[in-house]
């Protein structure tokens, strides 16, 4: 199994580019940051765009897997989101892995800027979106859909053939976001708190068909040992924190831990 940290871009970017490399330092597999635009209006947190972001971090590691947990599709341009990811693979010499979700939360971070509310509505917009991202990674595109049209053809293609790993979040114990990732390259499973147990992991993969390579991204409870969520089927382990109190301290004394 992978480890991996997920963090926050609420903090100085420097610092989040310094964690990054303080990650691959000790040990750590893959670096994945958060994508919003305002998270929490009480928190008043200094949100930095993740692409750019990830853009400094590519330069600065080596060997780290890189990408989000998780973008949500439904308030982005799938054709913009294709060149930073295109972007970033090659920046990161094919290290890139796209995550990709509804999104949370839907006042703060969807209504407030004239964006898709109802998570039925995005969920249309996500999977329209996902197919036409798919498309534009691998070769030229002639799409007329629902919420989008595009006859392109974007360069250059991914350093990753045929295309980076996508990877799609679900609330658990939600069951409609299962059969969006079987099309994709894996599956996130958030619970309330950001992370599973290794028991609900379990119940919610239980009846689920894995085709070979096809990975299982699971948050860490605090205090769990990695062991049990590879039983209970994780192929990744992320860890991770709330964005309140000393979290940045938190999250280096984690990250120096190791995996």
């Amino acid at each position: 199994m992978r480890t991996a940290v997920s963090i926050p871009p609420f903090t100085d970017a420097s610092t989040v580019v310094a964690l990054a490399v303080e990650a691959e330092q000790a040990g750590w597999d893959g670096v994945f940051l958060w994508d919003h635009l305002v998270f929490s209006r009480d928190l008043r947190l200094d949100v930095h765009d993740p692409w750019v972001v990830l853009g400094a971090i590519a330069q600065a590691t080596a060997r780290v897997r890189l990408g989000t947990l998780v973008t949500p599709l439904a308030r982005r341009r799938p054709w913009i989101v294709a060149k930073h990811l295109i972007t970033l693979d090659h920046l990161s010499g094919g290290r890139a892995v796209f995550g990709v979700g509804l999104g949370e939360p839907p006042d703060a971070d969807f209504g407030a800027f004239g964006d898709p509310v109802e998570r039925k509505q995005r969920a249309a917009i996500v999977d329209e979106a996902l197919d036409l991202l798919g498309g534009l990674l691998r070769g030229p595109v002639a799409h007329g859909g629902t919420h989008f049209r595009v006859d392109a053809e974007i360069l250059p293609r991914p350093v990753q053939e045929p295309r980076p790993p996508i990877w799609v979040a679900a609330i658990v114990p939600n069951r409609r976001p299962i059969a969006r990732a079987q099309r994709w390259d894996g599956i996130v499973p958030l619970g309330q708190q950001g992370y599973t147990s290794p028991d609900e992991l379990a119940a919610y993969l239980q009846g689920v068909e894995r085709p070979p390579g096809w990975d299982v991204v699971a948050g860490r409870a605090p205090g769990v040992p990695a062991e049990e969520y590879t039983s209970a089927g994780a192929t990744w382990l992320i860890d991770s924190v709330w964005p309140v109190g000393d979290w940045v301290a938190d999250l280096r004394g984690r990250v120096a831990a190791g995996p």
